[in-house]
Order: C-alpha cells, then sequence, then structure tokens
C-alpha cells in the first residue's frame, strides 16, 4: 500500500466536481492513507473536515510562510484549537521561504518559531517548508528545542535501525543527500516527492538513492509537482506511485519494497495505527 504523506485535498481552487473526482480517484487506488495539508487558517479547517468523512484521511493544521503576514494571535489560537480535533496528527505546513517572499522575512521567522512551539506543547509532529532558506529553517528548528532529547523522547523509534524521530518532517526535500544525511543524523524525516522523477534532477535522485530507507518518507504535494509521465497535468495522490517507482529504480528494489517502507514509516511518523 502507498502513504501520501502530503497532499493539498483542500486545494482552494478546486471545483465541488474537482475535488469529488480527487477522492474518488484515491479510493478506486491503492492509496492507504493521505495527509491533507493545512496552509492557512480555511484549509486546515478544511482538511480537519476531510479527515472526519474519510477514514483515510487525516489532517495536519498550520499556516505557510506565505500567508506569515495575515497570522495573528488569534490566527494561531484557531489554529492551536484545530489541532486538538480528530485524526490531526501534525503541525504545518510551516517554515520559510525565501525564494518568493510573499511575506516579509521577520514576519516568516517570527510566526515559524510560535508554529514550531505549538507543535513541542501538542507533543506533534511539524511538517516544514523550507525553500532557500540557507540553513536558516534548520537553524531556527533547533534553537527552538525541535531537535532535542526531550522531543525524541515523545516519537517512537524505527526498530531496528538505531533511528530516533524528533518528529521533524522535511516536506518535498530539495537539498543535497550531504544536507539530507546531517538533518537525519538530528532526528528529521526526509519526504520525497514528484521531481525526483524529473531527468535533470540529479541532486534529488541521489538523495533518495542513498537516504536510509528506513528515513523516508513519500508525498505527491497535489496538485502540485506532478511526476512523470503526467508532468504538466494536476498531480493526485494515486500518481505517488511514480514516485515510489523511480526510488525504487534508483535504488535496484522492487517497488513493493519502497511502498511497503514509506508506508510503515508514515504510519510510525504519524502515530497512525
Amino acid at each position: 500500500m502507498l502513504f501520501d504523506s502530503h497532499a493539498h485535498i483542500n486545494y482552494e481552487a478546486y471545483s465541488d466536481e474537482e475535488r469529488r473526482d480527487v477522492i474518488e480517484a484515491i479510493e478506486r487506488s491503492d492509496v492507504c492513507c493521505v495527509i491533507d495539508v493545512g496552509f492557512d487558517p480555511k484549509s486546515s479547517e478544511a482538511a480537519v473536515g476531510h479527515a472526519a468523512r474519510y477514514p483515510w484521511c487525516y489532517a495536519a493544521v498550520g499556516v505557510h510562510p506565505h500567508d506569515a503576514s495575515e497570522m495573528t494571535d488569534d490566527v494561531l489560537s484557531f489554529i492551536e484549537e484545530l489541532s486538538e480535533k480528530p485524526k490531526v496528527v501534525a503541525i504545518g505546513e510551516i517554515g520559510l521561504d525565501y525564494y518568493r517572499n510573499r511575506s516579509p522575512k521577520e514576519d516568516q521567522r517570527l510566526w515559524f518559531r510560535k508554529q514550531i512551539r505549538l507543535g513541542l506543547e501538542r507533543g506533534l509532529p511539524i511538517i516544514i517548508h523550507d525553500r532557500d532558506s540557507e540553513g536558516e529553517a534548520v537553524r531556527i528548528l533547533r534553537e527552538e528545542g525541535a531537535f532535542s532529547d526531550e522531543r525524541r523522547a515523545v516519537f517512537p523509534k524505527n526498530p531496528g535501525t538505531g533511528y530516533e524521530s524528533a518528529g521533524v518532517l522535511l516536506h518535498c526535500f530539495s537539498g543535497t543527500i550531504d544536507e539530507a544525511l546531517e538533518y537525519i543524523e538530528m532526528g528529521a524525516t526526509i519526504s520525497v516527492a514528484g521531481p525526483v522523477t524529473y531527468k535533470k534532477n540529479i541532486k534529488t535522485a541521489m538523495v533518495a538513492e542513498r537516504t536510509p530507507l528506513s528515513h523516508l518518507l513519500i508525498e505527491t504535494d497535489a496538485p502540485y509537482l506532478t511526476p512523470e509521465p503526467f508532468r504538466g497535468k494536476p498531480n493526485s495522490s494515486p500518481l505517488v506511485f511514480h514516485t515510489a517507482k523511480k526510488i525504487a529504480a534508483l535504488r535496484g528494489i522492487d517497488v513493493s519494497e519502497v511502498a511497503d517502507a514509506t508506508c510503515a514509516n508514515a504510519k510510525r511518523f504519524f502515530n497512525i495505527e
């Protein structure tokens, strides 16, 4: 079975019919679980609603760095309220995005820190969006105690690997293999998305090939980042198979091994039975 660790069933531009088609496609597929990830208050609330309605759906709630300038303490309190709802398994996606800079950097930093603290207080995993922060996102995570021994004690070890998770997921990882291994040593988990299938993306291919399978998740970030051979079309959770297939080819193993391992990893990471 496949586990899509990051998707946006809550995508605001879907029509009702399009969202229904997305959901029906998941239910016809080999995808056992999807994390519907919030990026602002409205999408976080929608994710909670989807999680309540569909057995295979779980929610993450949080505010994306693009919307950091719209954050207030009242919004943070609303996210905290949502985080207490059934089947909310993470705070996210949160982080820094210095590529688009849709919110001032100081706002991004402030609300990233506050949402990290919320995740730590609630004992929930945190899903990190990090684009072009040049190491600042990980530095802030360390300063806030996201990789502390106390944090590691909250999350189960991966049996037989010695890996102690700190409940930090680097979503749609785009760094180098050296960076990935350094983050894993701190207690982070690496998630690989559709771009691993792109011919020129040698950097992510190396991450997919050399990251210990016990530390790896897969995702779509649907409707974005569609894998080959469907690039140019909207992404959807069933297409996570093509990410798993590419990782299997890079590692010289069967796709079922990648699917089974990443599914087990995701269930452990998000504390899903």
